[in-house]
């Protein structure tokens, strides 16, 4: 005889197992397109290839001009061996001798301290020496302990400084003072004495050579100009 607990087992369905379950498919979301973005990368590209078309025809629009091939000093006449000539891309708007001009440039002098490596400018040379229209050559006449201890070379700027008699007490204001450029260093005589044109204005001329002829005055180098 069966008990209770087997007829509810009987009349107890099984159930069925649970199969696997399948996963809803993940759609990933999809991009917005920027049009802005994409009419600007167009628009850099095409600025990028006109840039590249611009530089290969600036690289090949070259001028052969003057060049210096060495140092030449302030007052110096040009000669050949200063000069040679180079190839470059130059702007308008930069002043250059031609390749051809540099045959006129020979025996004229420099108005400066031209550097080897340096494009020529049609200023950087004349035909004459200082002083020039508007100036006034002064010689100085300088002891070894008025002169820098690294010497003078034309091109420098000095300040030719007055002074008081050597028995008077230093000023108590600003001496009066005045610039002027080397033009040339003269060697010393046996006495030591060199002799140092400046160029000055014409309106400082007196002033300077009058202060040459009773020895008051100082001189100071100013910063020298690199290139």
């Amino acid at each position: 005889m069966a008990t209770s607990t087997e007829t509810h087992r009987r009349e107890t369905p099984a159930t069925p197992s649970a199969g696997p379950q399948r996963l809803a498919p993940v759609v990933p979301p999809r991009g917005r397109r920027r049009p802005g973005l994409i009419t600007a990368g167009v628009a850099l590209s095409a600025l990028g290839a006109l840039l590249a078309v611009w530089l290969v025809a600036s690289a090949g629009d070259r001028t052969d001009v003057v060049m210096l091939a060495r140092d030449v000093p302030y007052g110096a006449a040009i000669s050949a061996d200063d000069l040679t000539t180079t190839a470059v891309a130059v702007d308008p708007s930069v002043a250059t001798v031609a390749a051809d001009g540099g045959a006129a440039l020979i025996g004229q002098l420099a108005t400066s301290n031209l550097v080897a490596g340096s494009l020529l400018a049609p200023s950087d040379v004349a035909p004459t020496g200082p002083p020039g229209p508007g100036e006034a050559l002064v010689p100085l006449p300088a002891t070894a302990d008025r002169l820098p201890a690294s010497g003078l070379r034309a091109g420098d700027r000095l300040l030719v400084v007055d002074t008081p008699t050597q028995a008077a007490d230093p000023p108590t204001e600003d001496p009066e003072t005045f610039e002027v450029v080397v033009a040339r260093v003269g060697s010393p005589d046996l006495n030591g004495v060199s002799v140092v044109d400046v160029v000055a204005s014409a309106a400082d001329g007196p002033a300077i050579a009058a202060r040459a002829a009773t020895g008051r005055f100082a001189l100071v180098l100013l910063a020298r100009e690199e290139p």
